[in-house]
């Protein structure tokens, strides 16, 4: 408990505010890049709703072009399409989430969380009101997020949410912490797959993350 209220809001500006600051050149040399190679402004502003669904402004590096539709991802049949050059290789990075330490620093968001949803994911925020999920800070990475990001149906992605808001700890936060590294190295789930085996299902695809807060719940 002590974690959760107090220890988890700490480490959160200990490491945001250092990072900030050592990042500050390379995201103004990002954000030069952004302006040069595309039309628009170098940060994506959206409104995003956060713990008791209360919304915030959530602040993203802008990958997309100005023609892109506003709708969840999962709405995109190519959302490809819409990505600039340079923007495919801030998202395959995860760099294009790097501002979001600013909303870290606010008390916005956190590092670990269930990721923040706009308004047009209103199936996955209504049923994160129903399990709980909405009851901690979201973060930059969660559960969902390493047990396969845009690959998940919405039913999954809040189960998962909910399962992180329940047993939340320090241990958790680190092993989803590691996971996340691994899984920006290999670039998992950056894009909704377009070709699904019908003979595997998303539960069939859970990583050790899960097993890792089933254990640390118990001991």
């Amino acid at each position: 408990m002590v974690y959760r209220k107090v220890v988890k809001r700490l480490l959160d500006l200990l490491l945001a505010i250092p990072m900030l600051i050592i990042l500050l050149i390379p995201l103004i040399i990002v954000g030069i890049i952004i302006k040069l190679t595309s039309e628009g402004p170098v940060l994506f502003i959206q409104e995003r709703y956060g713990r008791n669904s209360k919304p915030f402004a959530l602040y993203k590096f802008r990958s997309m072009t100005n023609k892109a539709p506003v709708k969840a991802n999962s709405e995109f049949e190519d959302i490809t399409s819409y990505v600039t050059p340079f923007g495919m290789l801030i998202r395959k990075t995860s760099v294009d989430e790097l501002p979001q330490l600013w909303n870290i620093i606010k008390g916005d968001m956190s590092f670990i969380g269930p990721r923040p949803l706009a308004k047009t994911d209103e199936k996955v925020l209504s049923l994160r009101k129903q399990n709980g999920a909405d009851q901690v800070l979201p973060g930059i990475s969660g559960l969902a997020q390493v047990n396969g990001r845009n690959n998940l149906s919405d039913e999954d992605k809040a189960a998962y949410d909910a399962k992180y808001a329940a047993h939340l700890s320090f241990r958790v936060d680190m092993l989803l912490t590691v996971e996340t590294v691994v899984s920006v190295l290999k670039r998992d789930g950056v894009f909704k797959e377009t070709v699904i085996d019908d003979n595997k299902s998303d539960k069939d695809m859970v990583r050790y993350s899960e097993e890792s807060i089933d254990d640390s719940s118990k001991g």
